[in-house]
């Protein structure tokens, strides 16, 4: 039987845990003088009454969840805790509660899109409110990617299953070090992003939000203009640490454990820099052939920024990338769904699933050349099982299932084709902008109806949960007791 008690009372943990963090916008509206300190009242009395409420009811002696209870878990604590994380936006200067959870749900999945302006004179409290969200849910998924998924065997992840992906008793206290481990490199690498930011020309306050929405892949910015707002250097720099966020986080930890750099011979990590510096060369070309009088620095800056802030699923702005033309337009319609690597805090379909379907297509080639022969394709030195094939086949056509559906809903709310399909895109994969005028990378998505920013935020919990997280529980067999 499903036990609904330690889900509750773990969700209860989490909500008190948020109305922890909303302490920390609070003490910022109050040095600063702003008039968001009532909206952060309010909503830490509301979230630490809830939280209250679901350790109560769900408080026991011992905590243990079955595998369908860690389903039922996975699945609603972020929607969970995106209610209630949304509610400093709607007491703000009226936010519509629309636009607060579909900014709030954009922030704690890391995709960045957003339906506010106006950023470069918006209150300090509010905007370092936006950015922690992102940071929170960054190290959330990161830990989730880790630990969870590839103990219910999501979509491929078996693959890097763990000491820490193992939820017995037994395991336990390993997964609380690998966590520990997680968080550490984690803060350390916001740290030095930060740092990095402010001797490149930004304030201190700029360089903590930007730090905080770099690591996590995020995007959300202080200024309307995003990334371009800032110098040249700053630009390099976020190239840079995004592309760590794209990294999986344990080979961090790896590194520090074993000093040593061998782990980077990881297939993963490889086939990911590898298709960065190609795809970012190519672009880097194709815009110094067809922008007369760029220099080739230039060129190389805007493309790498570019390429990996969309295979990242960070979605920062610096240019139109659209307006390019129609080759790079469709490269990066391409890579809005790629995503970087597992166990990272970016979206996407990871690169580890387009790097074993070529295994898999180069097995069946052998297959085909030779009927008789037996062929076994591996990936990262471990053999490709046929209930890891079975698994990502699952997810890739329940991930196409999900943008198709999302785009004929944003269709039928009067959205132009290509508007409401990289919605979809963008939405699922976690990326942030989409293409065209409305959403683009010099627009936002406040001129959606209610009805689109509903369906696009549950798009984008799908997207984060990998979708057969969501789909599992959703099958009536699942209730079954």
């Amino acid at each position: 039987m499903i036990n609904f008690r330690p889900v509750v009372f773990t969700l209860g943990t989490f909500l008190s845990m948020l109305s922890g963090f909303m302490l920390i916008p609070l003490s910022f509206s109050l040095i600063y003088a702003e008039d968001t300190s009532i909206a952060f009242i309010q909503a830490t009395v509301l979230t630490s009454i809830a939280a209250s409420i679901c350790i109560h009811q769900g408080q026991k002696s011992r905590i243990h969840l079955n595998i369908r209870e860690m389903f039922i878990l996975t699945s609603i604590t972020w929607f969970v805790v995106s209610l209630f994380a949304a509610l400093p936006f709607t007491f703000y200067h009226g936010i519509t509660y629309s636009d607060a959870f579909f900014e709030t749900m954009s922030g704690v999945t890391t995709t960045g899109s957003t339906v506010l302006s106006g950023l470069d004179d918006m209150a300090h409290s509010i905007l370092i409110w936006r950015s922690l969200l992102q940071w929170l849910g960054g190290i959330g998924f990161i830990v989730m990617a880790v630990a969870v998924l590839p103990f219910l065997n999501v979509g491929g992840m078996r693959l890097f299953r763990t000491e820490s992906s193992d939820w017995s008793d037994k395991s336990t206290p390993r997964t609380q070090d690998m966590a520990k481990n997680l968080f550490f490199i984690y803060i350390l690498l916001s740290l030095a992003c930060a740092l990095s930011y402010h001797l490149a020309g930004m304030t201190w306050f700029e360089a903590i939000n930007h730090a905080m929405t770099t690591i996590s892949t995020g995007g959300y910015s202080t200024s309307d203009q995003s990334m371009s707002h800032f110098s040249h250097s700053a630009q390099w720099i976020s190239t840079l640490f995004m592309l760590a966020g794209g990294l999986p986080l344990i080979i961090f930890v790896q590194c520090i454990a074993l000093r040593t750099l061998l782990v980077w011979k990881d297939a993963q990590v490889v086939g990911f820099v590898k298709f960065l510096a190609f795809v970012s060369i190519v672009l880097a070309v194709w815009y110094w052939f067809t922008h007369d009088g760029t220099h080739p620095l230039d060129a190389l800056r805007l493309a790498a920024f570019n390429v990996v802030s969309v295979v990242t699923t960070t979605g920062y702005g610096l240019t139109d990338y659209g307006a390019w033309g129609a080759f790079s337009f469709i490269i990066f319609l391409f890579l809005m769904s790629v995503g970087s690597c597992s166990g990272s805090t970016s979206g996407g379909i990871k690169i580890f699933r387009f790097q074993i379907a070529f295994a898999i297509m180069r097995e069946q080639l052998k297959v085909q050349f030779h009927p008789n022969g037996v062929f076994t394709e591996k990936y990262n030195n471990r053999s490709i099982q046929p209930d890891i094939v079975r698994s990502l086949v699952t997810f890739m056509l329940l991930y196409a299932a999900v943008v198709i559906v999302i785009t004929i809903i944003l269709v039928l709310t009067h959205l132009d084709p290509m508007t409401s399909l990289t919605a979809a895109l963008t939405a699922v994969a976690n990326v942030g902008p989409g293409l065209g005028d409305i959403i683009g990378p010099s627009g936002n998505f406040s001129s959606l109806s209610d009805t689109a920013k509903w369906v696009l935020s549950i798009g984008m919990l799908l997207g984060r949960l990998e979708i057969i997280t969501v789909a599992v529980i959703i099958h009536p067999k699942f209730w079954k007791f």
